[in-house]
Order: structure tokens, then C-alpha cells, then sequence
């Protein structure tokens, strides 16, 4: 079990899924890894993502990583696999809307990445699923974070052959599609 934060120190609660999970990669690699590094000691970065997680498991995992970890920013990046598997809008919605409901319990500032889909699922599921997460942001008040692929599915280079994974080489541009909105949560705290 690992113990909660030190005093004066700031935990950030990273959950999500293989794209924050360094798939195929070293977890060095990451771009969770490289936020924590950016933000030296008075933060500890936990990513607590794993690889092919969906938001019922992170809702069945949240619990007990808020009530070991007391993190005071928690930043959820689930909903890809449950999109790929054509799983319904709203049990997805449910389930990061309970997630982002036990974060604030906890008292953690809480961001949501939108999670976008490709184009294949159809255009109209395509819009259902987009829409949850402005949605739930608005409703609940917490940070909408850039999805961090939006810009590097098309260059050399930043995914790797299966076209839904980032390189090692795309995972600082993640972070830095994704800092504004760290900085700006990390400032309201």
C-alpha cells in the first residue's frame, strides 16, 4: 500500500488506458512519466492506467485508489476501448460521470479528456460518444482536457503500425497538447 502524499506535496491521480499506459514501450517512455519529471519533487505523479481498461473498471478501481492515494487532481483518460467496442453512449457517460462524482467526493480537482473515435464506428455513433465529454464537463464542472492525439495521428512517425497507439517519440507531444490544462487545474489547487 502506498502511503498518501507528503505534506506539501500534490498528487495527481493519472487513470486510463493502454494511451496512457506506455503500451509496447518502456513506462519511462510515457508521457505521464514525463509530466511527473517536468513537475519535480512537489508533485507525485501515480499513473494508475492499464492497458485495455474501460470506464466499468476504472469506476470498479476508482475507489480504492482515492482512498490510498488521496490525490488532489485526478485525471481521467477513459472511453476509447469502451468506443471501439460499440459500447452504449450513455453506460459510458454513467460510468465517468460516477468517476468524476467520486473525485470530487474525495476532494480532488477533477480533468476528463475528450476521447475521440474513428471515423469507421459511423457518424452517428461517432457523435454520441464524442459528445459525452463536453457534456460532463460542463456538468460537473471540472477541466475538459485536449484529446493528445488529435494532432499526431497523421505524422510520420508519432503511431505505431496497428494506427492506434503512440510512438515513444509522439509522448512529449502528448504532454505538451495536454499542459495548458495540467498548469491551469494545478493553479486552482
Amino acid at each position: 500500500m502506498t502511503a498518501p502524499a507528503l505534506a506539501g506535496t500534490t498528487t495527481l491521480l493519472v487513470i486510463g488506458d493502454s494511451l496512457s499506459d506506455a503500451y509496447n514501450m518502456p513506462r519511462e517512455a510515457g508521457w505521464a512519466h514525463l509530466m511527473s519529471e517536468r513537475l519535480g519533487d512537489d508533485y507525485r505523479v501515480v499513473n494508475a492506467s492499464i492497458s485495455g481498461e474501460t470506464t466499468a473498471g476504472g469506476v470498479r478501481r476508482l475507489d480504492g485508489l482515492l482512498d490510498e492515494l488521496q490525490p488532489q487532481v485526478l485525471i481521467v483518460i477513459l472511453g476509447g476501448n469502451d468506443g471501439l467496442r460499440a459500447l452504449s453512449p450513455r453506460q459510458i457517460e454513467d460510468n465517468l460521470a460516477a468517476m468524476i462524482e467520486k473525485g470530487k467526493a474525495a476532494g480532488a480537482k477533477v480533468g476528463l479528456m475528450q476521447i475521440r473515435m474513428p471515423p469507421n464506428l459511423g457518424p452517428v455513433y461517432v457523435r454520441r460518444f464524442e459528445a459525452i465529454y463536453p457534456r460532463l464537463a460542463d456538468d460537473h464542472g471540472v477541466e475538459l482536457l485536449p484529446f493528445f492525439l488529435d494532432d499526431l495521428f497523421d505524422r510520420p512517425g508519432m503511431m505505431m503500425p496497428d494506427g492506434i497507439h503512440p510512438t515513444p517519440e509522439a509522448q512529449p507531444k502528448m504532454l505538451e497538447r495536454l499542459w495548458p490544462a495540467i498548469e491551469s487545474m494545478l493553479e486552482q489547487e
